[in-house]
Formats: C-alpha cells, sequence, structure tokens
C-alpha cells in the first residue's frame, strides 16, 4: 500500500490502513458530562467494524442503505464508517425535521434500519411507522424512556450497545468478513445519499460515491493546506456535504482529529475549548458571531469601544492580506491592536487558534467576510454543493479577494455556459439523484454538472452572482441579483433575514426579519417596554432602527436594487411552517406565498 493518505483506496480502506500503520494515533474527542474522551485510530475501527457487523447480523445485505438522525457525535461516524465496512450505504436525516419530512427521506431512500439519537427522535419514526414497510429496526443511542411497557417498542427498537454486542457476536463467526467486503470495495461504488435541501420542492437523493469522496478530500486538503495536524469541531449537520468533507472525508485520508462536542447548544463554549485550527461556518454562523461581538463591544467601556473601532479602521486596509503579505508597518499595527483588543475577541468566539475558517453553502455579506479578517481571523470563501460531493472552487490564505471564491480545485474542470451558469466537470461530479434518472438527465450532460448557479470571472477568481432560477427582472425591466441586496442588509447585526421582493414589481421592497437578541438587547439598553417578539416588532422605535440599517445597505446598492418598502415579520421564520428548510435555507415561492397580503400593501 501508498502511503498515507492513500486516494486510491476507499474511505472505509482508509480507516482500516491507519488503523494498522498508527493505531495509538488519537482519531477523535468526544466530550460527554464535560470531559474529553479520547479515541485512536485501532479503536475507531474496532468499533466501527462492531457496528457494521451488527448491521449484518440483523441481516442487511451489501447495498442495504442505513438512515442516521442524530446530532454530531462519535456513534454518527461509526455507524457510517460501520456501514461503509460491510458495503451499506448512509443515508442523513436531519435532526430537526418533523416525522413527515422523515417518512417522506425513509420511503424514499429504501431505509431498513434507522439510527436514532434519543427518545425524542425515535418517536418521530414510530408515529409514522405504518407508512415505512421497508423498516426493520430502530436503534437508539440513548434508550433512556423506552419503559419496558412499551412492548409494542420494544419489538421494534434496539439500543446501540446491543448493536455493537451482536455484531461482536457475529464477528466471532465471520472472522474475515469484513477484510473480504473490504478487498472487493471499488471506489465507484456508492458510499452515501444525501439528500439535498429541498428549498423548491422535495428534496432528492443525491448518490455519493467513494471515488467522489476521495477526489473532493484531496482537492479540499490542497486548497486549505489541510494535514494530519488539523484539528476540526464538528458541529454542523453530518447530513450536510459541507460537514462530511471536514469530518469524514478528509479526516479519514489525512488522519487528522476530529472532536464532537456535548451538543449543539454547547458549541460556542466547546470553541473555546478545542481551539480548532480548521473552522466552517455557514453564513448565518458568521451573521451569528458578528452580531455577538457586537453586542459583546456595545456593552463595553468607552475605551475598550474606542480601541476596537481604531484597530478596526487601521487593520481594514489590509485585511486581505495574509499575515506573512503585510509590510513591517502593517504587522506592527496589526500586532498591537492583537494585544489590545483583537485576541479577546477571538478567544470569545474561540477562533484564536484557526489557522483556516471557512465560509460556504450560501452567498455572504463581503462585509461580514471583512470584518471578521481585519480582527485577524483567516476567513476564505469557498464554493460548493451536494451534487459536487463539496467544496469545488476554494481561495488559497495567500490570494484572498473579498467577494470572490477562488478557482477550482485541482482534477475539477468548468466553463460558463452562455447565460454565465457555472458547469463543473470530474472526479467530484456525484453519480446521479437515487430513483430520478429524469432529474440526473437535465443536470449532468455530457458529463458536465449544471450548477444552477450564475457566475462572474474576473480578478481573484470567480464570484458568485445568484441562483440562475432566483434571479428577478423587475417591472422596467431590470435584472437584479436578490442575494447581493439580502446579504448586504443581512450584514446588519439587527437584521437576521431580508426576503427580496422585485420580480415583475415597479421597485425592490423586503420582507425583514429581526435579530431578536440584538433587538432586544438595544431595546433593554433604551429602557423600551416589551415582552416578546411580536410587542418588539409593534414598537414605532423598532421599525426606525431597521429603516436606518436599510438606508446603510441601500448606499452600498445601485439604486435600481435599493429597497423602498418593507415589513416587519411578525414572528420568525420556521422549518415547521415550511418557510425554510432543515439548513435554514429560506423557502421562497412557500414565504411569498404565506405573506402574499403583506407584499401587495408594499406596492399600493
Amino acid at each position: 500500500m501508498n502511503d498515507i493518505p492513500n486516494y486510491t483506496l476507499t474511505q472505509a480502506q482508509m480507516l482500516r490502513l491507519h488503523a494498522q500503520r498508527r493505531p495509538d494515533a488519537l482519531a477523535i474527542r468526544q466530550k460527554k458530562f464535560g470531559i474529553w474522551q479520547p479515541v485512536s485510530w485501532a479503536a475507531y475501527y474496532r468499533r466501527a467494524c462492531h457496528v457494521g457487523l451488527g448491521f449484518r447480523a440483523l441481516g442487511l445485505g451489501p447495498g442495504a442503505h442505513i438512515a442516521i438522525l442524530s446530532e454530531n457525535r462519535i456513534e454518527w461516524v461509526l455507524s457510517q464508517l460501520g456501514a461503509g465496512l460491510v458495503g451499506a450505504i448512509t443515508v442523513g436525516v436531519y435532526s430537526t425535521s418533523p416525522s413527515n419530512e422523515i417518512a417522506y427521506v425513509l420511503n424514499h431512500a429504501d431505509a431498513e434500519v434507522i439510527i436514532c439519537e434519543d427518545q425524542e427522535q425515535a418517536d418521530k419514526v414510530l408515529a409514522v411507522i405504518d407508512q415505512l414497510p421497508l423498516l426493520k429496526k430502530i436503534i437508539v443511542l440513548e434508550k433512556k424512556g423506552f419503559e419496558e411497557t412499551r412492548v409494542l417498542d420494544l419489538q421494534r427498537v434496539m439500543s446501540f450497545r446491543a448493536l455493537e454486542e451482536a455484531g461482536v457476536q457475529h464477528g466471532q463467526l465471520h472472522p474475515r468478513l469484513v477484510d473480504t467486503c473490504l478487498d472487493a470495495q471499488q471506489l465507484d461504488d456508492t458510499a452515501l445519499l444525501i439528500y439535498t435541501s429541498g428549498s423548491t420542492g422535495k428534496p432528492k437523493g443525491a448518490m455519493i460515491s467513494y471515488a467522489n469522496i476521495a477526489a473532493m478530500a484531496e482537492g479540499a486538503a490542497e486548497r486549505l493546506n489541510l494535514n494530519n495536524r488539523t484539528t476540526h469541531l464538528s458541529y454542523l449537520p453530518l447530513c450536510h456535504v459541507a460537514e462530511q468533507m471536514l469530518t469524514a472525508f478528509v479526516p479519514l485520508y489525512l488522519g487528522s482529529r476530529v472532536d464532537f462536542g456535548e451538543s449543539i447548544r454547547t458549541v460556542q463554549e466547546d470553541l473555546r475549548e478545542v481551539g480548532p485550527s480548521m473552522f466552517l461556518g455557514v453564513p448565518r454562523i458568521w451573521e451569528k458571531l458578528h452580531s455577538a461581538i457586537s453586542i459583546k463591544m456595545h456593552e463595553s467601556g468607552a475605551i475598550r469601544r474606542w480601541l476596537f473601532a481604531t484597530g478596526m479602521r487601521t487593520c481594514a486596509p489590509f485585511a486581505e492580506k495574509a499575515a506573512h503579505q503585510r509590510n513591517p508597518m502593517q504587522q506592527l499595527a496589526f500586532s498591537i491592536y492583537y494585544l489590545l483588543i483583537f485576541r479577546a475577541l477571538q478567544n470569545f468566539i474561540g477562533l484564536r487558534r484557526a489557522k483556516i475558517a471557512l465560509t460556504g453553502a450560501a452567498p455572504i455579506s463581503p462585509v461580514i467576510v471583512q470584518f471578521f479578517r481585519t480582527l485577524g481571523v483567516p476567513l476564505v470563501e469557498v464554493y460548493g454543493m451536494t451534487e459536487s460531493s463539496g467544496m469545488v472552487l476554494g481561495q488559497r490564505l495567500d490570494d484572498v479577494y473579498i467577494g470572490r471564491v477562488g478557482l477550482p480545485i485541482i482534477g475539477v474542470e468548468h466553463r460558463l455556459s452562455a447565460q454565465g451558469e457555472l458547469q463543473i466537470r470530474g472526479a467530484v461530479v456525484f453519480q446521479g439523484y437515487y430513483k430520478n434518472p429524469e432529474a440526473t438527465a437535465s443536470t449532468i450532460i455530457d458529463g458536465w454538472l449544471h450548477t444552477g448557479d450564475v457566475v462572474s470571472a474576473g480578478e481573484g477568481g470567480l464570484k458568485i452572482v445568484d441562483r440562475l432560477k432566483d434571479i428577478m427582472i423587475t417591472a422596467g425591466g431590470k435584472n437584479l441579483t436578490p442575494s447581493e441586496i439580502e446579504n448586504t442588509m443581512k450584514s446588519s447585526h439587527f437584521i437576521k433575514e431580508c426576503i427580496v421582493i422585485a420580480d415583475a414589481r415597479k421597485y425592490v421592497a423586503a420582507l425583514i426579519q429581526i435579530d431578536y437578541d440584538a433587538v432586544a438587547q438595544w431595546a433593554e439598553a433604551r429602557n423600551m417596554a416589551f415582552t416578546h417578539y411580536r410587542s418588539l416588532i409593534d414598537a414605532p422605535e423598532v421599525r426606525d432602527l431597521v429603516q436606518a440599517e436599510i438606508d446603510i445597505g441601500n448606499a452600498r446598492l445601485a439604486q435600481v436594487s435599493q429597497i423602498r418598502k418593507f415589513h416587519l415579520l411578525t414572528k420568525e421564520l420556521d422549518h415547521d411552517d415550511g418557510e425554510v428548510t432543515a439548513t435554514m435555507k429560506v423557502r421562497r415561492s412557500s414565504i411569498t406565498r404565506t405573506y402574499a397580503g403583506d407584499i401587495d400593501a408594499m406596492y399600493r
């Protein structure tokens, strides 16, 4: 075998290789009850074997589909790699999904077993069990709550520990089974089914092969300068290809460490403890961190506020430069403000030791990127999608242009259509949509993946303009890119969501959702009385605040793109109401239907 990493091996074969060559090296840390528990590569492989053999003991054969419904934790990757070791295929399900969405994915994916985190998640499945004829077993990570009186449920439910124990026994009867499966495994075999967010319709199951995973791991590691010393805190949903890339793709090839925190609710605390060298945040995460810093500085004394404002103003002109590219005066200026203010703020968000930080999965305001780079966080913009198995465009740390996503990673070709649509070709392009040949044929044409995203080329690489289907044409015939307008407004820490209305309209209007925490803190500082979200929205002062923030955003936009009128949403957009996806992407058509009356009122 070649030296690690070996991109001619499958992800599952790489797990075996690490266990053989560096059995005692640290692979995973899992935080439980406040204590970080280390797991070596040998233990990772051993437990994954037990899980995979447990699936075989349940009667699952090669190619079986195994679903996982859980927050990120070690059992997630043990189940995924265990499935891979015996030739099964993993299907991720968002833990925030209601029962009807879970039923759709499990049915469409032909899932035979589902791993559930706890009773709450298992109950969602049990609520629709009559709709799931193929489902044989529900395996629960935390079985507390399943009382002995629930006999019917207990017949369908088993614990994860019992699964591993069954695997140990099956392995004693079939000691060569895992090695036999791995030796026969091919890069073209399907590894995962990753369901799209379903922002415009029913989610589609993207088939990701081991070849896709290997190509993505190699390209991402080279572009982001990752190695076996890289550390990563896994917290974004593993149902999403972005987190898969950094938790299960790259680390399995490089042999780098992954940390799983206590829960999604302890991410900020876990970040401060771990101090990862790599961090991925979707735009909403960076917007929240930006808001948290803004609130913290607002609550600070006058001297600290002055230092912060002066430091940001002084260091902003060289924010695009890597540390080694700055001249001596710039290095001195940053060092001073780093010691006085920036280091404390980097510690506050847990990113002081980050060698690279990523933003992707959706467009982000350049103002937010500028803010963090000025603060000294090495934030770069990347682009990818489920169908490309993860990141295919990305900036290098020493070649940053804010607002651009760089050029393709190694092994990826690109071209632009006459409409400016990005099309890519290479080993990262997925196998197709499960049970949907029509959608596959319209997405992959002559080997080229049609991304549906409009881009422009220029200095610094490519710039994502918008989704081809989302570009709007006003009544006056002007083309608008709503994401540019929306992200400009969301750079305000008082605005959480902005949905632009402009298609076939006389001017641009918007539905605005405030950031409740930020606006509430602002209102409390002014002794304003309010009791909940709706009462805060009804305050005239809040409307004036939002108008002032929109005026600031409008000043950065062309006149035709400026928001003329807006409506404040009286509640937060909700997944259960069908307004956003599990990944918090706005379902634009659903929202415009729901708020049709409010939209029409803005044009009267």
